[in-house]
């Protein structure tokens, strides 16, 4: 056997055998890392109040997520999307973030949980 050494994910494993699988990527930790991100005018994350439409996940880690904005001249129109996509890179496993805002259909009240109407007093 030789003393020679490769690298893989960042750790050593000897020539011949095979590096673990890096780890895959869960729907569950995604959203747990988009309701760390809020919008800076409402005290409610962004996955709560329903600005996240849709969350896409590959297997080889690539994560994609169809957002909105409360409304097109949302001051945090260029931070938000900005955040989510830093937010995602954090969850383990995650190779690439792409992060498209979308305005159909246009983001209401009605997309909020019941828990940010709660926490904005919304009954």
């Amino acid at each position: 056997m030789s003393d020679e050494a490769t690298t893989t994910h960042g750790a050593w494993t000897p020539e011949g055998e095979v590096p673990p699988p890096a780890p895959k990527v869960g729907e569950d930790a995604v959203i747990s890392m988009l309701k760390t991100v809020f919008d800076p005018e409402i005290p409610v994350d962004i996955y709560e109040l329903g600005l996240i439409y849709a969350v896409e996940i590959e297997d080889d880690g690539q994560v994609k997520v169809e957002m909105t904005l409360t409304t097109p001249s949302c001051p945090s129109a260029q931070e938000l999307p900005s955040q989510v996509e830093e937010s995602i890179r954090m969850v383990p496993g995650v190779t690439d973030v792409k992060v498209e805002v979308v305005w159909d259909p246009p983001w209401d009240q009605g997309r909020m949980s019941e828990d940010a109407r709660l926490a904005m007093n919304m009954f």
